[in-house]
Order: structure tokens, then sequence, then C-alpha cells
């Protein structure tokens, strides 16, 4: 019986990890206080016995203000999982559409060709469904799903892993962006030339490295960029060349200012997976695999391409 007792004053109480949350955020307890309307020193001790059940300093205490310990730190990381976890257990198992908070993240050439047309028709539907999106690299958003950070990502190529499910999305045809000038790239025009692409874990990296290593080339130079934008504006300028999916290209406003160029005598084509944690089975998660699956039922048009060799 004591024992039963002693381990239930242990546990964590989701209430004690929101106001923690709270006050980590606000940086202090009176600030905290008035956002959740309670009185301050209920809020220090609901502090003080998440203190005492951990068995760690949350925080430093200081004349302007609070700031996280490096175990406050950590616990911040799991009360925002846990939070959102709890959230989305209260819509996945209450009746009614999905409602509550989804996690998504993508690829920017996702994020800004396919889904404003994707999110608009799931807001339309789920009006009470919170989305947020983030945007990264395959390889940082395959970290952040299986951590359980993000509910479902938009990531390029085939996905075999266990622990985690792929649903087909979108196909994109790769292209070769070079300056205009360049009328059709031969192995020498690139060999000297900097390759203009992302960071570390883009799949559109990784593909144009393997169309180089097939050719014995390797670029002299690697300038890494954040963006399309930025991408396509170093082309344009002649920094270098890049490789892009023509979907971006044609809804770019600098689609004129380059060339885009085939990759092979075949279009070099790579899907996109919606991908999720294969346990998960919640409504707002399935509601998104459902709108994928319809648009990814209907005919694709035909993409006509900008200023192409």
């Amino acid at each position: 019986m004591n024992e039963s007792i002693s381990r239930r004053e242990r546990s964590l109480e989701l209430s004690d990890l929101a106001v923690f949350k709270t006050v980590a955020e606000a940086g202090g307890v009176t600030r905290a206080a008035q956002r959740l309307h309670r009185v301050q020193s209920n809020v220090t001790a609901r502090v003080k016995r998440l203190e005492s059940h951990l068995g760690v300093p949350l925080f430093v205490r200081a004349r302007r203000g609070m700031s996280l310990t490096p175990e406050g730190r950590r616990l911040l990381d799991w009360a925002d999982r846990l939070l959102a976890l709890a959230e989305e257990a209260r819509a996945d198992v209450g009746d009614g559409a999905p409602r509550g908070r989804l996690l998504i993240g993508a690829m920017e050439s996702t994020a800004a060709v396919h889904l404003p047309r994707l999110l608009g028709a799931l807001h339309a539907r789920y009006p009470a469904l919170e989305v947020e999106l983030v945007t990264a690299t395959s390889g940082v958003l395959l970290a952040q799903v299986r951590a359980g950070e993000l509910s479902a990502v938009f990531v390029g190529g085939d996905v075999d892993e266990p622990g985690l499910a792929a649903d087909p999305a979108f196909v994109e045809e790769l292209a070769l962006i070079t300056h205009p000038a360049v009328r059709r790239p031969t192995v020498d025009d690139l060999r000297a030339r900097t390759l203009v692409t992302f960071g570390a874990g883009c799949t559109y990296r990784s593909c144009i490295h393997a169309w180089l290593a097939a050719r014995a080339l390797r670029p002299p130079r690697i300038f890494e960029v954040a963006s399309y934008h930025t991408m396509l504006a170093c082309v344009a300028a002649n920094v270098g060349y890049a490789v892009a999916p023509r979907s971006v290209l044609l809804a770019s406003s600098a689609r004129r200012a380059v060339r885009a160029h085939r990759l092979g005598p075949r279009p070099w084509r790579v899907t996109t997976h919606l991908v999720r944690r294969a346990a998960d089975r919640s409504r707002a998660v399935e509601a998104l695999r459902g709108l994928v699956a319809h648009r990814s039922r209907r005919p694709s048009s035909a993409v006509a391409s900008a200023t192409t060799s």
C-alpha cells in the first residue's frame, strides 16, 4: 500500500507539465500566473512539486527572472511532446471530426508547390484541426518523425524502415538547372562549375551526386543554400548549376532566368512519400492520408517545361 502511494506521488501530472512549460516560456512565475489565470503561490507550488518529484532543480532563480537548468531544458522537450500527444489522444478518442493540433513536416519544394491546395482542402473539411508545418531536408524530417516530434512528413524517395509507414503522395521530375547561356551541358561544362544545393540529408542532393558520380564528376565547390528562391537566383547569376523539381521551376518567377535540362534520355522521377509512425492511427493523420490518397488517384496533368532543352 505504501509503495503504491509512493509511486503515485512520484508520477508526473500533465497539469504540472503545462504549468512548468508556461513558466519556462514566460520566463518567470508572475507572467506565467497571469497567462494561466492562477495565483502566483499556486504556480510556485506546482513547480516546486515537479522539482521534488524529479529530484533536480528545473530553474535558475534570479532577480530578473527564471531560466532553465540543463535538466529543465530536457524536461521542456518532453513536456512539449507529452502535452502534444495528450491533445492528440483527446482529439482522436473523442467523438466527431479530427481536431486539435497536427504537426507535419515537408521538403521546401513540396511545401511551396503541393501543400497549399492540400492543406487548404484539409482546413475546409476539418476546421477544428490546427495544422503546423515545418520545412527541412528529408533526413531531418525522418529523424523528427522517428522521435515523435512530428506526426507525419513528406520526404523524397523510398522509405523502408521498421516502425515507419509510407504512402506515395507526389511524383517529381528532376531537372538540371543552369544559366541560360549553357544550352546543352556537357561533362566538360560541369567539371569546373559549382554545385548549388541544399545541405546534407536532401534527397535531391543525393540524386545529383549519384548522377555526377556515374559520369566520373565531382564538383570542385559546393554552395549550400536554404531555399529554392536563393538557389535559382544563384544559378541565374551564373554562380553554378543545380538540380530541382520541374514543378518548383514552373512555379517560380525566376524560370525565365535559368534553363532546365533533362538528366537523361528518360525523365528522372522521384516519388514524394507521406511518412508516419506505423502505429499512429490518429484521426488527424488518417484524415491527411485520405486527402493525399484522393489526390494521388487523380490523373496528373501534363507538365509543360519553360526554357527547357
